[in-house]
Order: structure tokens, then sequence, then C-alpha cells
């Protein structure tokens, strides 16, 4: 097995890529040992020295580093990953629940624009760099969005959301007027 791996705008996380399906569809975001606990991989990395989130897309993972350097934590996070997969256990014991959405009856076709422009064009640039960027809710004029994996605590986030994506949503979405980050 190749695990490829890739820098994110966020130095404190590497993005993994086992050359596989990890979720297959949707995401899944882990702080800390006891989040874990749903997913049997998560707990792997865990139980590596340094690792403080792990986060599990489509067909990546997404670590983050707590102290140390990643020349010294990354083989050790390679093999958590390589072994886990060679085990043949599941990635994640239940389904996860999305988060639930904010927004008002008559803001439904507004939503539904904001959030055809997040899945298309916001979400497949963000999970390029390790991260996810996900819908939480719409009222009077501001979106509501939840960052996780490396987009999480990244440097350049506020950059991402305020000159990127508020400029995107305002340009084809009148309505909506700012963005602001809420914790997932």
């Amino acid at each position: 097995m190749f695990i490829q791996t890739e820098s994110t705008p966020n130095p404190a996380s590497l993005k993994f890529l086992p050359g596989r399906a990890v979720l297959g569809s949707g995401t899944a975001e882990y702080r800390n040992p006891d989040e874990a606990s749903a997913s049997p991989l998560a707990e792997r990395l865990f139980a590596v020295g340094g690792v403080g989130g792990v986060f599990l897309g489509a067909d990546f993972i997404t670590v983050t580093k707590t102290d140390g350097e990643w020349p010294h934590i990354k083989p050790a996070v390679l093999g958590a990953i390589m072994e886990h997969f060679m085990s043949g256990m599941p990635v994640t014991r239940e389904d996860q629940a999305a988060g639930a959405e904010s927004f008002a009856p008559e803001d439904a076709e507004t939503v539904a624009a904001i959030k055809e422009l997040i899945e298309t064009r916001v979400r497949p640039a963000v999970a390029q760099d390790g991260g996810d960027i996900t819908f939480q809710g719409f009222r009077d004029g501001v979106v509501f969005l939840n960052m996780r994996g490396s987009c999480a605590g990244c440097p350049s986030s506020t950059a991402t959301l305020k000159n990127g994506i508020q400029n995107l949503l305002r340009h084809f979405v009148p309505e909506v007027r700012e963005i602001q980050e809420v914790a997932g």
C-alpha cells in the first residue's frame, strides 16, 4: 500500500491519501481521543504521540499535530493508516450525523443557491487542502459556515472566508451580506 502525503495551507496539518476510499461520501472530524471512539482509524491515529486532530474525507485523511515536528510524527501516522487498512476494520463504527442547519422557511430558495455554490465551487477546492466547509445556517443576510479539517485553525482561513467565499457568495446571491464561522 502506497500512501501519498500533501502539505496543506495549515502548517500543523498534513493530508494523507491512501489511494482508496476513506469515507466514500461525507466527512468526519475528531478533535480529541474521546470523540475518536466513533472511528477505529481515528483511535489508532490518536495513539500516535503529537496527533491532536483527525479529519476524514471521501478519499483522504488530514492529521493535525499538537506539537513535535512532522519528520518525527509522519512515519508513525503513515504506519497507523497502513495498519488500519490492512486490518480490514471499518473506518467508522456508525454513520456520521450531519450538523443541524438553521434558516427561515422563506429563505429556502436563497439557502438552496448558497448550498449549491458551496457544494460545487467551495468544498472541492477546500478538500484539495485537506479540509471541509459546511453550511450551518442563514439569517439576516449572514451565512454561517463550519470549517473543519486543516481549515480549522489555519492561518489563512479568515482570508479564505472573507476574501474568497464571501465574495463568491455575494456575487451570485445578492441577499448575502457576510459570512461568519461557527464552531462545529
